[in-house]
C-alpha cells in the first residue's frame, strides 16, 4: 500500500538544501553581513553630531523678531516652526530636536525681547554650538544698536536619552542588508533553477510548485533574520546601539525584518521572471536596489534631501522599513505604533507580487 506524499517534509528538504547553499555562496555573505558590518564599523566609531542644528519654535513663541530672523540666515541652525508641543517635547528627549527656543516681547522695555532656549542632553555637542551661536548673536544685535540690551538669553536643559550615530545608521544598514538579500539572492537563485532544468525536473516529481517557492522563501528568511540578529547584537554589544526595551525591541526588530525580506523577495521574483539571461539581473537588480539605498534614508534623514526629492524618498518601500527600525529601537514603539509603516510595506508586497504573479517563469 502507498504513502501519501508528505508535501511539509519536502518542502522543509528543500528549504534545508537551499539554505546551505546560501551560506556557501560569497555574495549572499557579502550583502547581507560583510556590506552593512563594514558601514556600522565605520560608522560606530564615529561620535553623534550631524551637520545641522535642529532648533523647534515654541508655538507660542513671537516669531517677528531680530533673533529668528538673524537664526534664519544661519546656515548650521534650521528652524522648524510648525511642531506642536507634544511633538517638540518628545524630538528632544531622543534627541531629535537639538533645542526649542520660544522669543517673547518684554512689556517693561528693555531688554526688548528674552529669548528662552531649552537644550537637551540628548545632543550636548550640538547644544554647545547653538549657545556658541545664540551668544554670538545676541552680541551683534547688542552693539548694533548700541542699547543695554535687544535681547536676554535664558537657557535651560532637558534631560534625554544620547542618540549617537550609529542609532541612526544601524538601522539602515540592516534594511539594506534585507533589501539586497530578498532582491538579489532570490533573483539569481531562480534565475539558476530555470536555467538549469532543474524547477523542470520537479514537475516529474509530486513535489508542488507552492512547495519549491515556500522551501526557498523559509531558507532566505532564515537566513535574512540570523543575519540581522547578528547585525544588531554587533551594534549593541560594539557601539551601544540602543534597544530601549531590550530583548522585547530584538523581536520586535525580527518581525520588521521578516516582513521587509518578504517583500523585497517579491522584487527578486520580478527581476528573475524579467531578466533574459544571467548578465542582466545585476543591473535590473540595482535599478532596483540603488536608488532604495540612496534615497531611503540609510544613511542620512530624507529631511536633508532637496524639497522636490522628498516625496519619492517617501515612496519607496525601505524608507518605511528604515523608520520602523529606529522607532522601534531608539523610541521604543511597539509594532502597533508603527502600523503606518507596516501598512505601507504590505501594501508594497501585495503590488509586487502581483507583478511577478505576472513575470514570472518557471522554464
Amino acid at each position: 500500500m502507498s504513502k501519501t506524499y508528505n508535501h511539509t517534509k519536502a518542502t522543509l528538504a528543500l528549504a534545508k538544501a537551499s539554505f546551505r547553499s546560501i551560506t556557501r555562496s560569497p555574495s549572499a555573505v557579502i550583502f547581507t553581513l560583510a556590506f552593512p558590518l563594514i558601514f556600522i564599523l565605520a560608522f560606530g566609531f564615529i561620535g553623534g553630531g550631524g551637520l545641522k542644528i535642529d532648533v523647534a519654535v515654541a508655538p507660542e513663541s513671537d516669531v517677528q523678531n531680530p533673533i529668528i530672523l538673524a537664526l534664519e540666515k544661519t546656515e548650521v541652525v534650521r528652524l522648524i516652526k510648525n511642531a506642536n508641543q507634544e511633538t517638540i517635547a518628545k524630538n528632544l528627549e531622543k534627541g531629535a530636536y537639538d533645542a526649542v527656543i520660544s522669543i517673547e516681547k518684554n512689556p517693561n522695555g528693555l531688554p526688548a525681547y528674552f529669548t528662552n532656549v531649552k537644550y537637551t542632553s540628548a545632543s550636548l555637542t550640538n547644544g554647545k554650538i547653538l549657545r556658541s551661536v545664540l551668544n554670538d548673536i545676541s552680541y551683534k544685535l547688542n552693539t548694533i544698536n548700541q542699547k543695554p540690551a535687544v535681547t536676554e538669553i535664558r537657557a535651560t536643559t532637558v534631560e534625554g536619552r544620547l542618540h549617537r550615530t550609529i542609532d541612526f545608521i544601524l538601522p539602515g544598514q540592516l534594511g539594506f542588508s534585507l533589501l539586497s538579500t530578498g532582491v538579489f539572492g532570490t533573483a539569481f537563485i531562480f534565475f539558476s533553477l530555470r536555467q538549469n532544468l532543474v524547477i523542470k525536473r520537479f514537475f516529474a516529481t509530486p513535489v508542488r510548485r507552492s512547495s519549491i517557492v515556500l522551501g526557498e522563501a523559509i531558507a532566505r528568511i532564515g537566513f535574512a533574520l540570523l543575519g540581522a540578529l547578528f547585525i544588531v547584537l554587533v551594534g549593541h554589544f560594539a557601539f551601544q546601539f540602543t534597544l530601549i526595551n531590550g530583548a522585547i525591541t530584538v523581536i520586535n526588530m525580527l518581525i520588521l525584518a521578516t516582513l521587509g525580506v518578504i517583500v523585497f523577495m517579491g522584487f527578486g521574483f520580478v527581476v528573475s521572471g524579467l531578466a533574459k539571461s544571467e548578465s542582466t539581473i545585476p543591473p535590473i537588480s540595482n535599478i532596483i536596489t540603488l536608488p532604495q539605498f540612496l534615497l531611503s534614508g540609510t544613511f542620512f534623514s530624507i529631511n536633508v534631501f532637496p524639497v522636490w526629492l522628498q516625496p519619492i524618498s517617501r515612496a519607496l518601500p525601505l524608507t518605511y522599513l528604515n523608520d520602523a527600525l529606529r522607532k522601534v529601537a531608539f523610541e521604543g514603539a511597539n509594532l502597533w505604533d508603527v502600523k503606518q509603516q507596516i501598512l505601507i510595506m504590505v501594501v508594497w508586497g501585495i503590488g509586487i507580487y502581483a507583478v511577478a504573479v505576472k513575470t514570472f517563469k518557471w522554464e
